[in-house]
């Protein structure tokens, strides 16, 4: 079943398992590595990507459901909101391990843009759902707060 989408504004037919998770085939068919594999289940946001405009988890999204859809991922975050993310993350030192970052972003970056001034109970409300095995949660939202302060200015 042919599968059409719009990744990173670029069209994309792809030729595979309706049942796909989207995961998959951004990693394995098109080659874009930087959504992450966590946990598989919808539970630690490290897969996050933008589906027309809204967060979405990758790992449980089967491809099959998205004909048509817009797909960003970390690899084509742009934008006022994404840039000031990126450079907070950069200035903070956030990462540790890393492997979390790129939904952690993608998460911070769609707050933004819905949201350009969240308090820090919109903030924890937000990234809730992206799971940080390093615990650096005080940086992530600090920098989400300084990237905000950043929009502002």
């Amino acid at each position: 079943m042919a599968i059409s989408l719009y990744v990173n504004d670029k069209p994309v037919e792809l030729d595979i398992d309706p049942d796909t998770p989207l995961l998959w085939a951004l990693r394995d068919e098109l080659r874009l590595t930087g959504t992450k594999f966590g946990c598989g289940i919808a539970q630690c946001g490290a897969c996050t990507v933008m589906l027309n405009g809204q967060t979405r988890r990758a790992c449980v999204t089967p491809v099959g459901t998205l004909d048509g859809a817009d797909v960003r991922t970390i690899e084509a975050l742009e934008g006022p909101a994404a840039e000031a993310v990126k450079a907070a993350w950069v200035d903070l030192n956030v990462p540790q391990c890393g492997y979390c970052q790129s939904g952690q972003v993608v998460t911070a970056t769609a707050l933004l843009e819905f949201e350009p001034k969240p308090t820090d109970e919109d903030i924890d409300n937000a990234m809730a759902g992206n799971i940080c095995r390093c615990a650096t949660y005080a940086r992530i939202r600090k920098a989400v707060r300084q990237a905000s302060d950043a929009l502002e200015g």
